[in-house]
């Protein structure tokens, strides 16, 4: 957290006094190999900080950061159905158990589960109407979700997006 506190005098003196935290005081760590491993570090801490976040928004309408993602997935290719490897390839976290958070999900009501026409070996997911209107409560909480990121303008909100696709990109 960044801050700064001004006093102007008479002489028009004006104190600054910076207020900088960072993962050092945060995990306790003055010294890091290298910067790498400084941001390396500060990315798993701030994904572990962001989830915890993401969770508590989710735990108020009894669902885990999964089920909303896979919730997401079903309602952007609404009507047409998915199948549990079509959703796996498009999720968040990769090693999430697809096939059992779905089912947890047809529990609860929000999707439907249907035989493939095309391929009886496989299921079509689809989202309900139940589901759909718990993403519309979402949708109106959007602004709590975007609040997690709220200390970024929208430029650092751009610029950090860049660069974690940076990260990801094999050509760079």
């Amino acid at each position: 957290m960044r801050s700064c506190y001004g006093i102007r005098t008479k002489r028009s003196i004006f104190i600054v006094k910076f207020l900088i935290m960072g993962i050092d005081q945060d995990i306790h760590q003055a010294k890091f190999r290298n910067e790498y491993q400084k941001a390396a570090i500060n990315l798993i801490y701030t994904y572990g900080w962001v989830t915890e976040k993401t969770k508590e928004l989710f735990s108020a309408e009894d669902i885990t950061p999964q089920q909303f993602n896979i919730l997401r997935i079903l309602r952007g290719s609404h009507p047409q159905p998915l199948s549990t490897l079509q959703i796996r390839e498009r999720m968040l976290d990769k090693m999430s158990d697809t096939s059992r958070i779905v089912d947890r999900l047809i529990a609860k009501g929000l999707v439907k589960k249907g035989l493939c026409k095309k391929d009886r070996r496989l299921v079509d997911i689809t989202i309900s109407d139940k589901g759909r209107k718990l993403l519309e409560k979402f949708d109106a909480r959007q602004d709590e979700l975007d609040g997690i990121l709220g200390n970024l303008s929208k430029k650092e909100a751009v610029i950090l997006s860049d660069l974690l696709d940076k990260i990801r990109d094999p050509n760079e």
